[in-house]
Parts: C-alpha cells; structure tokens; sequence
C-alpha cells in the first residue's frame, strides 16, 4: 500500500520539483513509532542546501493537502539524499555503475550479509558486485539496504 502512495505523490509533486530545476530522487511514506513521515528526497547538481529544501516544501505543502493522498497526519520532510545515499529504485544502481556501493543482505552470500565493492552491473532483478578481484551476482530481492559509499580519503 505504502508504494501505492509513494507512487501516486510521485506522479503529482515530480512536475512542481522539476519545475524548481530539482530532480526527485525519492518519496517514501513511514511509521515510525506512533508518527507517520512523507519523505521527500530531492538532488541538484552541486549538492542541495537547506533553502532548497524549505523552497520545495513550500511548493508542494499545500499541494499535497489539497490532495489529500493520506488520511492520517504525517510529518512532512524534504531533505538530500547525501554523499553516500540510499539506492532503492533502478535509476539509482544505474547511475552508480562504476561506483563503490554497499550492500546489507538479508541472507549470507560468501559468509557476508555485508558487502562492498563496485557495481559492476545491474538488472532488474540482480546485481553484479567487484569485490577485489571477484565478481559476484545478488539478486536484488536478497538487498535489504544499497547504499553509495563515498571514499572521502
């Protein structure tokens, strides 16, 4: 149900962000303890500040009211995805091809629910990680968490 919605706010707010000359990177729609969260998740080239993120809530706040999507209260928040940000949907592995990412499993593979190397490739349904000089296929049901890693160093 929740990526019914996820998807159905994707559809209304991403004209508005694009609009702003922002790229909706993600909408996710939580329970957290009691309270209920619509994260809004958005990307520039050179990085996202605050004003960007106060920018967009304005525009799309009401909006979403107005829709009124979600019957019960929620908490609205519009952040970046940061450096090393969370990798859910195919365009994400896709853009990071090439990149060092890890991987939270939810079954062992090589004796490792936790994984780091390259994204060699990705499909659909799985994807092929370098780790040293070894390639390793996951399917992606298997991914609890992606995630980009960003060598600082």
């Amino acid at each position: 149900m929740n990526q019914n919605i996820e998807s159905k706010i994707e559809n209304l707010i991403k004209p508005i962000i694009n609009n702003l000359e922002y790229e909706l990177y993600d909408v996710q729609y939580l329970k957290e303890g009691k309270d209920y969260f619509l994260r809004i998740t958005i990307d520039k080239p050179g990085g996202v500040m605050i004003e960007d993120c106060e920018k967009v809530n304005q525009a799309i706040d009401e909006i979403l009211d107005t829709a009124d999507m979600i019957k019960t209260s929620y908490f609205l928040e519009v952040s970046s995805p940061g450096i090393e940000r969370i990798l859910r949907k195919p365009w994400h592995f896709e853009k990071q091809i090439g990149n060092k990412i890890q991987l939270k499993l939810f079954k062992s593979v090589n004796q490792q629910k936790n994984l780091e190397g390259i994204l060699r490739a990705f499909q659909e349904d799985r994807v092929e990680l370098q780790i040293e000089d070894e390639c390793i296929e996951i399917e992606k049901k298997n991914i609890a968490i992606a995630k980009v890693v960003a060598d600082i160093f």
